[in-house]
């Protein structure tokens, strides 16, 4: 694909949306490992694949899913605080994954806006995009804050296409968990899941990926002939 294939003036815009933790950047047992000090440190011992099976939700949703029903406010309060100053401590250790900057830049370079859709916290995304250095090929991004309702609701997918003035239908969502495919199905978006994150291919299809890939650098190899490939044709058409 050349870089003619680039989207002429004026035309409608298209948009790839990505998740950011475990999808380009290398973070989702870091958040894993966070949240089980978190909840050891309020008194609560959760396996760590539990947890795991839930990092992408916002942390406000993954402790409700996890705490007993007898939770008090305190606990919840006091684990969230937990996850954040031990993520914090990761920060410095932070890596992009194979391939994510450039893949970046090169839905970039063929004309379709970049949007960041993630429920990390705003001072996490900060430093989720200093990781990445791709600043220069995003075109939004979209945190906690901006949504009510983590995944497998569709909030964020939403306000990420309302932060760049695009439609549903001419999108496609890039993601590792399997939350992540739940909100794009849900809007009738089409996704692309990558195993990065740790989570399996048999598990992110049956949440609705349409195509799976081991990472950023793998989905770029195939950028032609992948949902985003697919989304560049119809623009050309």
């Amino acid at each position: 694909m050349a870089a003619e294939s680039s989207i002429a003036f004026g035309a409608k815009p298209r948009a790839v949306i990505f998740d950011v933790d475990g999808t380009l950047v290398d973070s989702a047992y870091l958040h894993t490992l966070a949240w089980w000090h978190g909840f050891r440190q309020a008194g609560y011992t959760v396996p760590m694949a539990h947890i795991h099976r839930l990092v992408g939700m916002t942390g406000k949703q993954l402790v409700k899913e996890l705490l007993p029903s007898a939770r008090d406010s305190e606990s919840v309060s006091e684990i969230l605080a937990s996850h954040s100053a031990v993520f914090a401590t990761y920060w410095p250790s932070l890596t992009a994954l194979d391939g994510a900057r450039d893949l970046l830049a090169s839905c970039k370079e063929f004309g379709l806006r970049v949007v960041l859709a993630t429920s990390a916290r705003e001072r996490d995304l900060q430093e989720l995009r200093r990781t990445l250095g791709a600043d220069d090929f995003i075109d939004a991004a979209t945190s906690s804050k901006d949504v009510v309702k983590s995944k497998p609701e569709p909030d964020i997918l939403l306000a990420a296409l309302d932060s760049v003035g695009v439609a549903v239908e001419d999108a496609v969502f890039v993601g590792d968990a399997v939350w992540d495919m739940m909100a794009a199905r849900r809007i009738g978006m089409p996704c692309a899941g990558l195993l990065c994150g740790g989570t399996g291919e048999a598990a992110l299809r049956d949440a609705g990926a349409d195509e799976v890939y081991g990472g950023p650098d793998e989905l770029l190899d195939n950028l032609e002939s992948s949902v985003i490939g697919q989304l560049l044709q119809r623009v050309q058409g």
